[in-house]
C-alpha cells in the first residue's frame, strides 16, 4: 500500500467542523465521499487537526492509502475536484513515506483571526465585526505574555477529555492594517476553544477591562471561567501546518 498526503483548503461555514461525526455536515465526510466516488471504493482519510464548527481552513493535510503508486501521474485533483463542492478544494497530491502521518508529524501550526473596525458586508463570512477602541500595543504585550507559560487551561474549552493542557507558544501577535485587525499564534498544538478564547480574553486587555497582571493571573489559574468569551467561528483560520523534515 502506498501512503500519499493531499493539500487542500476549505471554507468552514456550511460545516460542523473537519471530523466525521454523526448526523452533522463536516469536511472530512465530503472528502472521504468525493475519493470514495473517485476510486469507487471507500477511502478514509485522516487529518492534521480538529477544527471546530465554522472554522476555515488555508492549508489543511490529509493523508489515506491507496493500492495504486501512479497517483501523482493521473489527473486526480481535477477529478477529486469536481466532486468536491465548491467550498472545498483540493491543491496538491504527493506520495510520501509509509509511515508518515497527518496529524502527528505536525510539529506546529499557524492560526490567524481575523477583525474587521468597519461595517463590510463582504467581510463578515471571514472577518468578526468588532466596534470600539482598542490598545493594539497592550493586546500584543499580553501576546508576548503567553509564550512564558505552557499550560492553557483557561483556554481550553469546559469539560474536554485531554492528555494534557501543556502547549508551547513560539508565536503570537496582532497586526493593524486600515480597518483590519488579524491575531497570528503558531504553537505545536491546541486545545479545543482555544485561540477563540485567547483574542476573547486579549480583546478584554485592548479594552482595558482587564489589566496585564489580570491577564497573567488567569493563565496561572488555569479557569476557563475566568478568561474572556470565546470570539465566532467565522473569524477563525488554520493557515500553515509545518512538518520536520522530508515526509517523501
Amino acid at each position: 500500500m502506498q501512503r500519499y498526503f493531499i493539500k487542500f483548503a476549505y471554507n468552514g461555514d456550511a460545516y460542523h467542523g473537519w471530523q466525521i461525526q454523526e448526523n452533522a455536515h463536516t469536511v472530512q465526510a465530503e472528502l472521504d465521499n468525493a475519493l470514495s466516488t473517485v476510486f469507487a471504493k471507500k477511502i478514509k482519510t485522516t487529518g492534521c487537526s480538529r477544527t471546530d464548527a465554522g472554522v476555515h481552513a488555508k492549508e489543511f493535510y490529509v493523508h489515506f492509502e491507496s493500492e495504486r503508486t501512479d497517483l501523482e501521474n493521473l489527473n486526480l485533483l481535477f477529478k477529486l475536484n469536481t466532486f468536491l463542492p465548491r467550498d472545498i478544494a483540493a491543491y496538491k497530491i504527493f506520495k510520501v513515506q509509509p509511515k508518515a502521518h497527518a496529524r502527528y508529524d505536525a510539529i506546529s501550526k499557524t492560526y490567524c483571526y481575523h477583525i474587521t473596525r468597519i461595517k463590510d458586508p463582504l467581510m463578515f463570512d471571514h472577518y468578526y465585526y468588532l466596534y470600539g477602541d482598542l490598545d493594539v500595543k497592550l493586546m500584543n504585550e499580553a501576546s508576548k505574555i503567553m509564550m512564558k507559560y505552557n499550560d492553557f487551561s483557561c483556554f481550553s474549552k469546559s469539560h474536554t477529555q485531554v492528555k494534557t493542557t501543556l502547549c508551547n507558544i513560539n508565536e503570537a501577535f496582532w497586526k493593524e492594517e486600515n480597518n483590519l485587525l488579524t491575531f497570528t499564534i503558531n504553537a505545536n498544538r491546541f486545545l479545543r476553544d482555544m485561540v477563540r478564547a485567547i483574542v476573547g480574553t486579549i480583546l478584554e486587555v485592548g479594552k482595558k477591562q482587564i489589566t496585564i497582571e489580570e491577564f497573567k493571573n488567569i493563565i496561572e489559574k488555569g479557569n476557563r471561567s475566568d478568561a474572556g468569551v470565546s470570539v465566532p467561528a467565522h473569524g477563525l483560520c488554520l493557515m500553515k501546518v509545518n512538518y520536520m523534515g522530508d515526509l517523501k
